[in-house]
């Protein structure tokens, strides 16, 4: 890390009246992590300098003001690119690109491709993307969760899975709305708020019945119904919430059998 960026935490925690110890239990960390930023000799993590942000009173570009220049990636052809975008030029599109910068957004048929100097992130219908500055990519598909490579675990997606997906389908919504009218039936966006909520909970606690299966099926119910005119036997589909919770309690009392079975065994030996 930059030694001026490093004094200018030191200045920031002590004018906050905080002590390293403080500050490290408030971000979640230890303190020696707080002390190697302090000396420069570690830089913290895109969601520490946001919650450092956020914890002093300061826009990022504050916190990590520099008078080191900052070198200018290559050019970047966008016209020429071929990952992102509907690939059919198609007029749905919307881009917003400066190529002094090399900073863009677009919108297309594939998803929401966003890039600046630091960060790069994609969303589209296989998954989310997102590769920092300093190296880091996170990848989220039908596949899993991978970090720089490694696929991470259920328990390591539940405590990382807490970010403010309500707002960001709510800023998804406002720009299919604006960019191409669907204010309806984009609506039905909304209806991912309380599946995501529910999904991280059921993943939290290893119980099925917490997910909110029941307005994933009226999302599924109103899709048919909007976008297929299966309005009937679209409602077919509520058949199946009844089924969900059945086997949810028929795999809940298995799990409970399987459980007694292995104390019993234990306490016979």
């Amino acid at each position: 890390m930059n030694i001026e960026i490093a004094n200018r935490l030191v200045n920031l925690r002590k004018s906050n009246n905080l002590s390293q110890e403080a500050l490290a239990e408030k971000l979640g960390i230890s303190r020696q992590a707080v002390s190697k930023w302090e000396r420069a000799e570690a830089s913290p993590d895109t969601d520490n300098l946001i919650l450092l942000a956020r914890l002093y009173g300061v826009s990022l570009d504050e916190l990590l003001r520099t008078e080191d220049e900052i070198p200018m990636p290559e050019a970047y052809d966008y016209e020429e690119s071929e990952n992102w975008g509907s690939g059919d030029g198609s007029a749905n599109d919307s881009s917003t690109y400066d190529k002094e910068s090399d900073e863009y957004v677009h919108i297309g048929f594939r998803g929401i491709h966003v890039k600046d100097k630091e960060d790069e992130v994609h969303i589209g219908w296989d998954g989310i993307h997102v590769s920092e500055k300093h190296g880091d990519e996170v990848h989220i598909d039908k596949k899993g969760v991978y970090v720089n490579g490694e696929k991470k675990d259920p328990e390591w997606f539940s405590h990382h899975a807490h970010f403010p997906i309500s707002l960001i389908v709510i800023i998804v919504y406002i720009v299919i709305g604006c960019a191409w009218n669907a204010w309806h039936p984009g609506w039905l966006l909304l209806f991912l708020i309380p599946i995501w909520h529910s999904l991280v909970e059921a993943i939290e606690k290893k119980n099925a019945s917490k997910f909110a299966y029941p307005v994933l099926v009226v999302l599924v119910y109103l899709y048919l119904g909007f976008f297929q005119l299966l309005w009937h036997p679209g409602w077919v589909v509520f058949l199946t919430i009844p089924l969900y919770y059945s086997l949810c309690d028929y795999f809940k009392s298995l799990a409970r059998r399987r459980a007694a079975k292995r104390m019993g065994d234990q306490n016979e030996e």
